[in-house]
């Protein structure tokens, strides 16, 4: 057992406090400092596994395997506890989040919302890269460094460290984290220990050597503390602000696209009459005026509202992949708390029902495993995404806060927030004249607004189109339907119609307006737990105020009783009578004449012959495996072939020196180690001691038990002999190398001989 020498023992605890100053930059991913223990266990476990190894005097492969096999086993308590059994023992849960996470955890701190906190396994990133850095570093340290001792391999052990720093930037948010303090203790620690390396290097004797060091520390002491008095000043200077700060989340797009799934709103016809009775939820914590909130749509393109997308809406269309804690609104005056409890029973679609603006969402039950990374937010809207599906069964808690609706005299003079949406397509001109109308001489953007509410209230009547209804009420809210609802005699919809047409009417007048659709169940004052059913259903117009919020606008009206219109009936006016013409004898089927019809499919008459599915199916399960097997050995045989082709053509000197090349390559086919650069006999030393080593020297290489030295001679004779080589002599050149490469290949087994096929060795 070798001890390492007190000076590595200094460079690994540099290099271990380096590792730790750049994965701190992990901080503003994770939203604190609870991931630390598990990057400092990542650091032991590099560290001891190195260490272990040097120690041991095991080689490079074994040692990483060593570590490998401590990463596995330390990692659970560390990175997942929550999997851990007993808190501290592995499971196969934490030894597949330990393997799943160091693989995919990186995409996944680049799409979740900061502060990651799911899936489990997003803690493993930091743990798996300080345990790379430490095991690299560590062996750097342990068994490079010492062979020599200068600055730039110290500075190449230092990129490990340099790239755990910059991961933590580039995987980090917009906030940087003690950028400056890390930044210059880093450079301070890491300019320090390359120059007392430098100094420790210095081949002197007695007093002598120890004032030379203590010179070259001194004068490199010096040139660090300016340079990092320099680049602090610098660096707090020249530091970007924080949204010109380069972080890789910002560059990449969550491949979520509202618009691949239907509006809600599309839907609304659906809850009222196949869904009116049918349970959808079971909420425990609602107050009294509480709406759940499905969808708020902000896209309209002439047929429906809907979402808008990642090409509509800015950045990634807003809904962003987070774990339980959620992000705040930009623009809201929250008030009172809810700790709602939600249950789906008959609901199934991709929307998640919440109540005002969330702060944290656990998902229960199967859902918080299976649907780890799927849950979406969009913080402004205040509306989730579980993209992996909604339905019977699902479970989670919604902690919130409501938005406050503050008195319209509170608004009279709070100008509308000016936010960018999408842009409406196919304005009904009625649409817009109507909004001129009912907005007459209003003011302020808050009178205009409630003159359009009230207007669509009093002059509208309410019918879910339902057989039980006075009159007919189609579904619908696309320009088609609208211009309907303004041009008959009465005005009749429910809410997706009035939500719809007041939010284009907003839009007409210059205000940034959405549609939200949601659910309005009646909760007494105890709030118990309650069922939603589908006549629970409503929607409702938004439009934001600065530094209010999103003010909710409610035009459907209450009345229900349409006035009926009066239709005269028409009198009936008598018609002369007219003598029919007698009726024809022959019956109509005597009229027709019978014609075969084929219904054979123009397709299927020009193919006379066609394998069903399963052949198929047997054809592409048989020979793709089958093609990825033989495919490349073909192209190795040929290349092989070509290359024995063009070494037995030319002047026979260099045919007899094709044979030996021939030999070597397919020696090295069969995983021995040629030299790259050396003479034949050279060469052929090094194949025999690979033989022996390999237990193959007794092989016999030839009839006449020629060894490979002899070979190689012959073939130096020549090609150096400065005569003609007899083609017969080639020809003894080429049957011997082929025996001695047969041979082999026959006594290194059969697998061996089957990797050599997909090989194809050339010595240059």
């Amino acid at each position: 057992m070798t001890r390492p020498p007190r000076s590595a023992l200094v460079d690994l605890g540099v290099l271990s406090l380096l590792s730790l100053l750049g994965v701190i930059g992990y901080e503003t991913s994770f939203g604190g400092l609870d991931f630390l223990a598990a990057a400092l266990a990542g650091i032991a476990v590099g560290t001891l596994a190195a260490v272990a190894g040097t120690m041991l005097r095991l080689d490079v492969l074994t040692t990483v395997l060593l570590g490998i096999v401590l990463y596995f086993l330390v990692g659970t308590p560390f990175a997942m506890p929550g999997a851990a059994f007993l808190g501290v023992l592995p499971t196969l849960e934490s030894l597949a989040g330990l393997a799943v996470g160091a693989v995919h955890g990186w995409a996944d701190i680049l799409t979740i919302q900061a502060p990651v906190e799911a899936p489990a396994y997003v803690a493993v990133v930091p743990y798996a890269a300080a345990t790379v850095v430490s095991l690299v570093g560590g062996l750097l340290v342990l068994r490079w460094l010492p062979a020599k001792r200068t600055p730039l391999r110290a500075a190449v052990v230092l990129i490990g460290p340099v790239l755990l720093l910059l991961s933590g930037i580039l995987l980090g948010t917009d906030e940087a984290f003690l950028a400056a303090v890390r930044g210059v203790a880093f450079a301070a620690i890491a300019l320090t220990w390359i120059a007392w390396r430098r100094g420790a290097t210095v081949e002197a004797s007695g007093e002598g050597a120890a004032r030379l060091r203590r010179r070259r520390l001194t004068g490199a002491t010096a040139v660090v503390a300016g340079a990092v008095a320099v680049g602090a000043v610098a660096g707090l200077a020249l530091a970007p602000v924080a949204p010109d700060r380069f972080v890789l989340r910002d560059e990449v797009v969550p491949p979520f696209d509202p618009l691949e799934f239907p509006s809600p709103l599309a839907g609304y016809r659906t809850y009222t009459k196949d869904l009116a009775e049918e349970p959808l939820f079971r909420v425990a914590g609602l107050q009294p005026g509480d709406t759940l909130r499905l969808a708020a749509m902000d896209s309209y393109s002439g047929r429906l509202w809907n979402v808008a997308g990642p090409d509509e809406a800015e950045g990634d269309g807003g809904y962003s992949i987070v774990g339980r804690t959620l992000p705040p609104p930009a623009l809201a005056d929250l008030g009172s708390a809810r700790a709602v409890d939600v249950e789906v029973l008959g609901y199934d679609d991709v929307w998640l029902p919440t109540v005002g603006y969330g702060s944290e969402l656990e998902l229960r039950g199967d859902a918080a495993t299976s649907s780890a990374g799927d849950l979406r937010y969009n913080a402004d809207a205040g509306t989730a995404v579980l993209t992996s599906g909604v339905g019977p069964g699902t479970a989670y808690r919604l902690e919130s806060r409501i938005q406050r609706e503050p008195d319209d005299s509170a608004l009279v003079d709070v100008p509308v927030a000016q936010l960018t949406l999408p842009v409406v397509e196919n304005l009904p001109d009625v649409v817009a004249a109507k909004a001129e109308e009912y907005a007459g001489d209003a003011a302020s953007p808050i009178e205009q607004l409630r003159a359009i509410e009230r207007g669509l209230k009093t002059n509208g009547f309410l019918s879910h189109g339902l057989a039980s209804d006075a009159v007919p009420s189609r579904a619908g809210h696309g320009a088609d339907r609208l211009i309907e609802l303004f041009t008959r005699t009465q005005m009749v919809g429910d809410e997706e119609q009035y939500a719809a047409a007041m939010a284009l009417m907003a839009r007409h007048l210059g205000y940034p307006a959405r549609v939200v659709m949601g659910y309005a169940p009646e909760v007494g004052e105890g709030g118990d737990e309650v069922e939603v059913v589908g006549s629970d259903v409503t929607a409702w117009v938004e439009v934001p105020f600065e530094g209010v919020g999103w003010v909710p606008f409610r035009p459907t009206p209450d009345n229900i009783d349409v006035p009926q219109e009066q239709t005269p009936k028409p009198k009936s006016e008598p018609q002369p009578q007219v003598r029919q013409p007698p009726r024809a004898e022959q019956a109509d089927d005597e009229l027709l004449t019978t014609v075969e019809i084929d219904d054979t499919d123009d397709e299927d008459r020009d193919r006379p012959f066609q394998l069903p599915a399963w052949a198929w199916i047997v054809i592409a399960s048989v020979g793709i495996p089958a093609a990825a097997l033989l495919l490349p050995m073909l192209v190795a045989m040929f290349a092989r072939r070509r290359r024995r082709r063009l070494r037995r053509s030319g002047p026979t000197d260099r045919q007899a020196a094709g044979a030996w090349e021939e030999l070597v390559d397919r020696y090295a086919e069969l995983g021995f180690d040629p030299p790259e650069r050396a003479s034949r006999l050279q060469t052929a030393r090094d194949l025999e001691r690979q033989l022996d080593e390999q237990g193959l020297g007794s092989v016999r290489l030839a009839e006449d038990g020629v060894r490979l030295t002899s070979l190689a001679a012959t073939v130096d004779r020549d090609v150096f002999g400065g005569g003609d080589v007899e083609p017969g002599a080639v020809e003894r050149r080429w049957s011997e190398a082929d025996a001695a490469a047969a041979a082999v290949a026959a006594a290194a087994g059969r697998l061996r001989r089957l990797i050599a096929r997909y090989r194809v060795h050339r010595r240059r």
